[in-house]
């Protein structure tokens, strides 16, 4: 069966003999294409079909005209790279495998794909025919926020399925029916454990943050989510790296894809600055405390909720208008913590790894991690809320005197060069690199998020079920340092 089936008729005939090919029906799903990578070898996949050129602006790409009108209303008059690459190939219904930094200019670059081959199509009850897939609740609303005005225009309903939210609203927009879902991998599960969605009718699955949903533990869902798509559907995966995991995935999910990388090591870019402050134990609060009281807003990563909410309570108490972001909150509080920070009535985000992807906030300029990631790839995905879309940016990293020999490796396998100081507070360096100041002292109240509402009826999602055994178990994971537990109950 053609790939193109199902889709808008223009797309199917530019895909035939520039890049289209036909999947056989009898083919599975579960099988190594012709660009699977040997076992063991994690390098991008080499395409055995020529990818067509990439284009220098939106109009040369055929897409429907409401889709190009909003693109102009939004101020998008040319391509990013990752789509001028890929959008050429993925709409004749290609697979992709785009591997790139978070803020590069993904979404749009699967978005406008799926929407555009969507157009004109009418799914029926519980039947999407496009899903996107996101390892955390806060992705999969960024991305809804980005796509909502483009599906808008080509009159495509979209709806958002993830956990600590009400079950029974995500079942009735999808009873209603939605052309497009885009979905955390655990509350997907249990709508199609409820009857509540089919995916039988998907024919085009996206797949974004891959290499965090595999991190997360969500490889198995995802697998079984993948098999019930449509197997002659069209597939685009896109991840920050290539591991064993995300592999695969690839090569048992992607057949023939058009690669593209938006860099050798999918991690800084140029319009990036990276430091290291080394400073002692004595003086580490009250460096973070200084850079947080700068001008302008500052997310600061902890590696542990109860560190974050300690931080967070110290930080008023000095006059510095913060909160706390971390899985330990319900959605609903997270949501208007995030909302708070975006408005400016809160200046300094303090999160653990529950916002490192998925949060895009206009003009941040500065990320601090208090305390270092143990991952290369947290270090990227953390740094990557600042210097999006060719903005700039800095990552500054507070560094203690028995943590460099780790922070030197990290970085190394970051493939980053930073700046290293060494900083006290006052310390002109320390103003230079982060524009610290002094905070005011006067304590500052900010209104708590609203509480989350009582659940009624029902049991709890697995997700929820994850969450509220953890909460019960206290606010910090045993080792002290990873949320990664927490975060599979709340992403899903």
């Amino acid at each position: 069966m053609n790939r193109t089936t199902r889709s808008n008729d223009r797309f199917s005939r530019q895909g035939q003999g520039q890049g289209g090919r036909q999947r056989p029906r009898s083919q599975s799903p579960n099988r190594r294409g012709p660009s699977a990578a040997p076992q063991g070898e994690f390098a991008l996949p080499v395409s055995t079909t020529p990818a067509l050129a990439p284009v220098e602006s939106f109009a040369e790409l055929g897409m429907p005209a409401p889709l190009l009108s909003a693109l102009e209303r939004n101020g998008m008059t040319a391509p990013f790279p990752i789509q001028a690459a890929t959008l050429p190939n993925s709409l004749t219904g290609r697979d992709v495998l785009g591997r790139g930094r978070t803020g590069s200019g993904k979404t749009l670059a699967f978005g406008l794909a799926l929407l555009s081959r969507t157009t004109g199509q009418r799914a029926e009850p519980r039947q999407p025919l496009g899903l996107v897939l996101v390892p955390t609740r806060e992705l999969a609303q960024q991305v809804t926020d980005a796509l909502t005005p483009y599906a808008q225009s080509v009159r495509l309903r979209l709806t958002t399925v993830v956990g600590g939210m009400s079950i029974s609203r995500q079942a009735n927009a999808l009873r209603n029916g939605a052309e497009i879902v885009v979905a955390t991998p655990g509350r997907l599960k249990d709508l199609v454990s409820r009857g509540d969605c089919h995916l039988d009718q998907v024919a085009i699955t996206v797949l974004d943050e891959a290499d965090q949903m595999t991190d997360m533990g969500f490889m198995p869902q995802v697998t079984a989510l993948l098999q019930q798509v449509r197997p002659d559907g069209q597939r685009m995966l896109f991840s920050a790296t290539l591991d064993r995991n995300v592999d695969k995935l690839v090569r048992r999910f992607l057949s023939d894809p058009v690669v593209h990388s938006v860099d050798p090591s999918a991690g800084a870019v140029t319009t990036m600055e990276h430091h290291l402050l080394h400073v002692s134990d004595l003086d580490k609060r009250t460096v973070a405390t200084h850079i947080a009281a700068r001008e302008g807003r500052v997310i600061m990563f902890m590696d542990t909720k109860h560190a974050a909410d300690k931080m967070a309570k110290h930080l008023l108490a000095s006059g510095v208008r913060a909160a706390a972001l971390h899985g330990g909150k319900s959605q609903p509080q997270r949501n208007r913590t995030l909302e708070q920070f975006k408005n400016g009535n809160v200046t300094a985000l303090i999160a653990t790894n529950v916002a490192a992807r998925g949060i895009h906030v206009d003009g941040l300029d500065l990320v601090v991690n208090i305390d270092p990631p143990g991952d290369h790839k947290d270090y990227l995905h953390r740094g990557g809320r600042t210097a999006r879309a060719g903005e700039s940016g800095s990552v500054v990293t507070l560094v203690l005197p028995n943590q460099r020999r780790e922070v030197s490796r990290l970085m190394s396998a970051a493939n980053i060069k930073a700046g290293t100081v060494q900083v006290r507070p006052g310390n002109a360096d320390l103003v230079r690199v982060t524009g610290a100041r002094e905070p005011s002292g006067v304590p500052v109240v900010i209104a708590a998020p609203a509480p989350a509402p009582a659940r009624r009826g029902g049991s709890p999602s697995r997700g929820n079920r994850g969450r509220s055994a953890q909460s019960r178990r206290g606010s910090a994971p045993r080792n002290g340092r990873s949320e990664r537990p927490t975060l599979r109950g709340n992403a899903a």
